[in-house]
């Protein structure tokens, strides 16, 4: 049995707005993004920097710190991370079809 907090008013909060919505708003493609690449990637860092509707779906460009790959490679112990850029490109129902780390924010 799963419980929710209702507020004083009896009118959804924004939040519930937001999401009740349809599936393919700006801010759902966002959450959907930073999650998948949070899972795919096991990373915490992500910040999505373009978000495009376009005819097949949306596109979005995320800015994702990853461990230093070079520094990996030498088997240190550091704190440094790499800044990569990853495009994901999603269909209308917000299902991903494809990622890939990319170079250039176009």
């Amino acid at each position: 049995m799963s419980r929710t907090k209702k507020n004083i008013t009896g009118k959804p909060s924004t939040q519930e707005q937001v999401f009740s919505q349809k599936p393919s708003t700006i801010i759902g493609v966002r959450h959907k993004v930073a999650s998948f690449l949070g899972d795919a990637l096991m990373v915490k860092s992500i910040k999505i920097v373009k978000t495009l509707k376009t005819e097949d779906g949306w596109e979005a460009i995320a800015e994702v710190y990853e461990d230093s790959a070079f520094i990996k490679e030498l088997g240190l112990q550091t704190r440094v991370k790499d800044k990569n850029l990853y495009e994901v490109k999603l269909t209308d129902d917000l299902e991903i079809t494809a990622f890939e780390k990319v170079s250039t924010l176009e």
